[in-house]
C-alpha cells in the first residue's frame, strides 16, 4: 500500500492533538493501540486492510 508523506503527518498531527486535547490517559492509548495490533491478527484483517486501501485511494483521486 502506498501512503503519502503528507496523509501520515496529518493523521499523526490530528491523533497527537485528539490526545492533548481530550486529555486520554496514556494507558487507554496503549491498551487501545494494543488491540489494534491484536485485531491485525484476526479475521478482519482482510477487511480492514481493503477499507483502507479504499480511503487511501479515495483521498488520493480527490487530491490531484
Amino acid at each position: 500500500m502506498t501512503v503519502h508523506l503528507p496523509l501520515i503527518a496529518l493523521v499523526a498531527l490530528v491523533g497527537y492533538f485528539g490526545i492533548k486535547m481530550l486529555r486520554l490517559p496514556l494507558w487507554l492509548i496503549v491498551l487501545l493501540l494494543l488491540g489494534g495490533f491484536l485485531l491485525a491478527d484476526t479475521f478482519l484483517a482482510p477487511a480492514i486492510e481493503s477499507a483502507t486501501q479504499t480511503g487511501v485511494n479515495v483521498l488520493n483521486h480527490t487530491t490531484k
